[in-house]
């Protein structure tokens, strides 16, 4: 059977049938983001909220660590910020950076004025989650913040076990007090006590965290969804179906898991299939059938996906 092509290569340009206002799902982004809660998580958004605590969300990759923050968020009406840390991130990136490459430059350039240092300051996400106001004196273009208005706001730093060891720790004043003190201006930025950030910090566990970071954090851990949770949140994002697609594909996917052809099953990999089958009109074989080459194409590609060996 053929299945319904949003690319070929017998067509070119606007034969086919893609482009940016079609049918394709933008993977990792909504207008509203979805999430499916748990009682565990919104218990854990409370405690955080009301000890004024990071959130630390550990769990495998796939499982809903970095979308929960957005998702709070947005149900909250706060202001957003992100942050994806990398190897090189130190703990003063998330707070303020100072440019003084460019500051000797143009101090080594006699066309130049003297520019004072506050030139070179510019706002990270926790000084725009603590303080919005100080934070656009030096930089006009805020972050991604889709309730620019709000008191509030969550601020995500993402995936902290990259970071070099010592980062965690040196973000435990910052994060603990809600204030810093930025050296080049001689300025304390400091969040209102009505209105403290929200601050949600995510790990894959690629490292070990600190003790002192663990002990001082609300900590949520993400467990793999069954299939019935699977269903659940397929329902939340694509709604209702009269047919068995959504259980057919979550049964495929723990199937794999079983049969080692994948690790635990996961909401990200699982919205893939849910998606490519709706839009591309596959579907897994009922039983008795055979399955057809687009299926077992598609669940290599999203379900099973067996893992690299080297060569």
């Amino acid at each position: 059977m053929e299945y319904a092509k949003m690319f070929s290569v017998k067509k070119t340009g606007t034969d086919n049938n893609y482009d940016r206002g079609g049918p394709a799902r933008l993977a990792d982004r909504t207008k509203d983001p979805v999430y499916e809660y748990t009682p565990e998580i919104e218990l854990a958004v409370n405690v955080a909220l009301a000890t004024g605590r990071p959130l630390l969300v550990r769990g495998p990759s796939g499982s809903g660590k970095s979308s929960l923050a957005r998702s709070v968020a947005h149900h909250l009406g706060w202001r957003y910020y992100e942050a994806v840390v990398t190897s090189q991130t130190s703990a003063q990136d998330l707070l303020w950076t100072f440019d003084s490459v460019h500051r000797l430059n143009d101090a080594l350039d006699s066309k130049i004025p003297m520019k004072d240092k506050a030139e070179y300051v510019k706002p990270g996400v926790l000084w725009w989650a603590f303080d919005r106001e100080s934070a656009s004196k030096f930089e006009p273009r805020e972050p991604f913040s889709p309730q620019p208005n709000s008191k509030g706001s969550v601020v995500l730093i993402d995936e902290i076990d990259k970071a070099e060891p010592d980062v965690p720790n040196n973000l435990l004043l910052p994060a603990g007090s809600l204030r810093f003190f930025v050296d080049e201006i001689g300025q304390t930025v400091e969040a209102s006590v009505d209105h403290p950030p929200l601050i949600v910090v995510t790990t894959n566990e690629e490292r070990q965290l600190p003790s002192a970071f663990l002990r001082r954090c609300v900590v949520l851990d993400l467990r793999p969804p069954d299939e019935k949770r699977l269903k659940t949140i397929a329902v939340k994002h694509f709604h209702e179906r009269d047919d068995d697609l959504y259980e057919a594909l979550a049964e495929q996917m723990v199937q794999a898991e079983k049969k080692g052809e994948r690790s635990e099953p996961n909401a990200a990999e699982f919205l893939d299939a849910v998606w490519a089958c709706i839009s591309l009109n596959v579907r897994p074989p009922k039983e008795g059938e055979d399955p057809s080459p687009e299926w077992l194409s598609v669940r290599t590609a999203t379900l099973a996906k067996p893992k690299l060996t080297n060569l």
